[in-house]
């Protein structure tokens, strides 16, 4: 042998190729309006700016060799996945572990105003990395342990294939928070119509990609 090329990552034989595609941005909340709720969680449709985030997203996939997609129980990961999947052909699963963060009290469109209100309980959740510091919130540990099922479960469903996963923000953080090891909220807030990667290979987890933004509008 002459030369020696550097390596290149390909998933291991077996393994899942996972795209995390969080969703497009959401409706603004608006004081006294709740949004409609499903199972107790806020459920927003897309502003318009989500729906030509949603767009971006299918024309940047549209020829990857994606051979299932799966959602959540939220319209709005619905709405995010519908132009990718009408470009491949393929009908959206729903996942029942992948829904967002259950936030309690502040859920359908309160926790906006209190983030922005820099309500204590926020900070203190911010500062301990800890969802259950908000009032009938989930914890922590409770939305990282049904995340890391969901996406076992499609894992083992998909060996050797490339599966685009429509999902919401707080479910990136955690996911990616489980596949490194890093403090809960280290990769929290990736952007609305962002791909991130993560392949899993039987238990381990293996992060490819965070928040790539380059298909959107600037």
């Amino acid at each position: 042998m002459n030369e020696a090329r550097q390596h290149r990552f390909t998933p291991p034989k077996g393994a899942a190729d996972l795209l995390l595609i969080r969703h497009g941005e959401t409706q603004a909340a608006v004081r006294g309006q709740n949004f409609p709720l499903v199972d107790g969680q806020g459920d927003p449709a897309l502003h318009p700016e989500g729906k030509a985030q949603a767009l971006a997203v299918a024309e940047r996939l549209r020829a990857a060799p994606i051979s299932a997609m799966y959602v959540t129980k939220m319209q709005r990961t619905h709405q995010t996945a519908a132009p990718l999947a009408n470009h491949l052909g393929l009908v959206p699963h729903v996942d029942p572990d992948l829904h967002e963060v259950f936030l309690g009290d502040w859920d359908g469109g309160e926790y906006r105003f209190r983030v922005a209100a820099q309500d204590p309980a926020f900070l203190r959740a911010k500062a301990r990395e800890e969802w259950g510091e908000i009032p009938n919130a989930e914890t922590t540990s409770q939305l990282q342990n049904r995340v890391r099922a969901g996406l076992m479960r499609i894992a083992a469903a998909h060996a050797d294939e490339l599966v685009a996963v429509v999902v919401h923000g707080g479910v990136i953080g955690a996911a990616l928070a489980v596949a490194t090891g890093s403090p809960a909220f280290a990769f929290h807030g990736a952007e609305n119509g962002s791909i991130s990667r993560l392949v899993i290979n039987g238990d381990q987890m293996i992060l490819r990609g965070f928040n790539d933004v380059s298909h959107l509008p600037v």
